[in-house]
């Protein structure tokens, strides 16, 4: 099965398990700090918008977007978010292929999206693209060092310690994770610098970088939880893209 069917098969289960209110990441910390760095923006695109849950928020007042619209491969979420709300434009897109001129808007947004991108160079040249000089571009990501495949809380009852375990954060992988049953989604590996590289080569350039503690709706879903409290599990990076002199 190709990957945009693997998003096809995947929509509904994302919907009831992301948006709604239906997890704690997003309606405590990813939302929020969306709806901060997009404040005063008038035109903004969300790249992998699935059901719309950011593009919707960009038109609330809290933000103030005049012209929203959001972007996704899958049919099966474009139809519920355009049944959830008909503010945005809601289209069928690669990143990779955006489908605006050049300078189209003042704010670009993908949350938890360029991990599950192959062509990572090609979709961050289209941010820099469709972005105005002096737009930003916000960036959420699972923690490139700190979520890497193969990481997670030991409990070492040999030594008697407890640490984080981190995988091989260097090594570029690519991989299909089940995540639920049945559901599989392409995951892409990739170090730190080179988000922070391509970004560069496009033009965008990191202005504020934050690594969040996990929320409290998240540490109260397991008592393990709490173990890894100090241990974030989002990066979030703002970034510029640089005028033309």
């Amino acid at each position: 099965m190709t990957e945009r069917g693997l998003w096809e098969d995947a929509a509904g289960w994302w919907q009831a398990m992301f948006t709604c209110g239906a997890d704690a990441e997003y309606v405590e910390q990813i939302l929020p700090l969306a709806a901060q760095h997009l404040a005063g923006s008038a035109s903004v695109l969300d790249v992998g918008t699935g059901e719309g849950q950011v593009a919707r928020l960009a038109l609330a007042p809290e933000v103030g977007a005049r012209r929203v619209a959001g972007v996704d491969p899958a049919w099966g979420q474009l139809a519920v978010a355009r049944d959830r709300g008909d503010g945005p434009l809601f289209l069928r897109a690669e990143a990779a292929a955006l489908p605006f001129p050049a300078g189209s808007f003042d704010a670009v947004v993908a949350c938890l999206v360029f991990e599950h991108i192959g062509a990572l160079d090609s979709a961050l040249g289209e941010v820099g693209r469709v972005l105005v000089p002096g737009g930003r571009f916000l960036f959420f990501l699972n923690h490139p060092l700190l979520q890497v495949p193969g990481s997670g809380w030991i409990d070492d009852h040999i030594l008697h310690e407890q640490y984080w375990r981190i995988g091989p954060y260097l090594v570029e992988d690519h991989s299909i994770e089940e995540l639920d049953k049945g559901v599989h989604i392409p995951f892409f590996h990739r170090p730190l610098s080179r988000y922070v590289n391509t970004m560069a080569a496009s033009g965008l350039v990191v202005t504020r970088m934050e690594e969040p503690a996990p929320p409290p709706g998240f540490l109260a879903r397991a008592q393990e939880y709490e173990a890894a409290a100090s241990i974030p599990r989002l990066l979030f990076m703002r970034a510029e893209k640089m005028a033309v002199t």
